[in-house]
């Protein structure tokens, strides 16, 4: 990976509503997750950034964060190897936080290959999830037209995860299978969620990797308007008047999430790769930090603390 344009984009804008009260209760106020030291001594964004940075030199890591989020910025972004920080004037959901990085690398690396990361997952083995990355950029590199989303086991009949319905097989090899996307079940009910488990469906876990050329390809052909401004305020990036037009784009782009504008279509170069056989969650829930929590040798301070408060 060190003599190829491998990058990482790290998706850290989110306000992580449900877990407002968690994070009251960890740090008290009411900073979002991918801020707070959640199952440990380090935030979930350092958590992320640090897998991250076993496959990624920081040099080419990329963190989107917000304008709001300004008060809770601080060691993640220390020192001179740390990642390169965009800031998002405002929110315009997800398709505008992963398509902006995704421009700006384009314009330092075109031939770059890319991963994209929410920072509020939990992984069991880093290393092996990034080498499995690693996997999945190759075979990018090998088919560059092709963005290939990082699909979860599933072990329950989860309803406020996408699923992905899996089609033909592109690759079988031992060490992994990547298949075409035949259909995307975006929040189904429970009903429908059980359907799914029983057809081997994966949970959409929204780790990406393509080529930057590919991202923006899937851009222009679903959501053109925000595409165009993003692409024309780049071009200012490095200029004077930067702020300006990041600015001018995000308040006049129209809102967009990437699971369903850009994901949920199904376009004909998008695959699915399975996950490696690690314990993964999407913290985004009360009860999946604590089925998390449950699972580890070592309890953090705050659950510790609230546990002597309680016996006393």
């Amino acid at each position: 990976m060190a003599n190829r344009q491998f990058w990482g984009v790290v998706l850290a804008g989110g306000e992580g509503a449900r877990l407002r009260a968690l994070s009251r209760r960890i740090c008290g106020d009411d900073r979002p997750k991918q801020y707070v030291p959640v199952l440990g001594a380090r935030t979930l964004l350092r958590q992320t950034l640090d897998r991250v940075g076993l496959g990624i030199a920081p040099a080419r890591t990329v963190v989107v964060t917000l304008r709001s989020h300004a008060s809770y910025f601080g060691d993640p972004w220390a020192g001179l190897e740390g990642p390169h920080v965009l800031v998002q004037p405002t929110d315009r959901g997800t398709a505008a936080g992963t398509l902006w990085p995704l421009h700006w690398i384009a314009r330092r690396a075109p031939d770059a290959t890319v991963a994209v990361f929410p920072s509020d997952h939990f992984v069991s083995e880093p290393r092996t999830f990034m080498a499995h990355i690693a996997q999945i950029a190759t075979w990018v590199d090998e088919r560059p037209d092709r963005l290939v989303l990082l699909g979860a086991r599933a072990t329950a009949p989860e309803v406020e995860y996408g699923w992905i319905e899996i089609g033909r097989l592109l690759d079988g090899s031992l060490d992994k299978r990547i298949w075409e996307v035949r259909r995307f079940w975006e929040k189904p009910s429970e009903e429908e969620a059980r359907v799914c488990l029983e057809a081997g469906c994966l949970w959409n876990t929204f780790v990406l990797v393509g080529k930057a050329t590919a991202f923006l390809r899937a851009g222009r052909e679903t959501v053109p308007e925000m595409d165009e401004r993003l692409r024309r305020a780049t071009a200012f990036v490095g200029t004077d008047e930067e702020a300006w037009a990041i600015r001018q784009a995000y308040t006049l782009m129209p809102k967009a999430d990437f699971s369903r504008a850009i994901l949920a279509p199904c376009p004909p170069f998008l695959a699915v790769a399975a996950m490696p056989r690690v314990v993964w969650s999407d913290l985004g829930t009360p009860r999946r930090v604590f089925e998390i929590l449950h699972s580890l040798r070592e309890q953090p301070a705050w659950v510790l603390a609230s546990d002597l408060a309680a016996s006393r």
